[in-house]
């Protein structure tokens, strides 16, 4: 529970030291959980859908379900009643999952970046390799990976090694089936 300082007779130092002390939950969680999670517009979008769906259509769905098979009697055989409330925990855990990331993320808009000159989170880069194959990968959050989609973690090997260059810089990537040796071709922020 947080206390008020300008209601309180102790001590401005005391209040501050009961209030990290006696801080929320949720923001301990926040300020230990490593890293800063990042998330384009777009795929916050995407998994704020989701969230609604799980929400709105699938628990509904599946918590009828189990009522429905629950009122047939037996439950400790009743194989739809047991798939139900597994399916439902799933349901919850990914509900759960969905609501921290997006209570917990920092929200990045690539068209808003000021410096289009260099790689940064959520640009769009086009590479071409050592044999002049070109390929277009979109540097994203670890939530938001589509390796077909062209989607890649800002995590990764090759948006590490891309992160604050400029078109015409070559990098060095080491990958499982070995190095490999890209040119930044082109930036885009859309």
């Amino acid at each position: 529970m947080r206390r008020d300082v300008r209601n309180s007779k102790e001590a401005p130092e005391e209040n501050d030291e009961l209030e990290l002390e006696g801080g929320d939950e949720e923001e301990e969680e926040k300020s230990s959980s490593g890293p800063r999670r990042y998330l384009t517009r777009s795929g916050a979008e995407r998994m704020h859908k989701e969230l609604l769906r799980l929400l709105n259509e699938e628990r509904p769905k599946v918590t009828a379900e189990v009522s429905a098979a629950a009122a047939q009697g037996d439950r400790s055989e009743n194989a739809e009643y047991i798939y139900g409330k597994k399916r439902l925990r799933e349901i919850d855990r990914r509900i759960r999952f969905l609501q921290k990331r997006l209570d917990t993320a920092t929200i990045v808009e690539p068209s808003e970046q000021t410096d289009t000159e260099r790689v940064y989170f959520g640009a769009t880069v086009t590479l071409e390799d050592e044999d002049g194959q070109k390929v277009t990968y979109q540097i994203v959050g670890s939530d938001e990976i589509d390796t077909a989609g062209g989607r890649i973690s800002v995590e990764s090997p090759i948006a590490r090694a891309l992160m604050r260059k400029k078109v015409g810089d070559t990098v060095e990537v080491i990958r499982p089936r070995g190095e490999i040796e890209y040119t930044l071709v082109r930036i885009r922020y859309a």
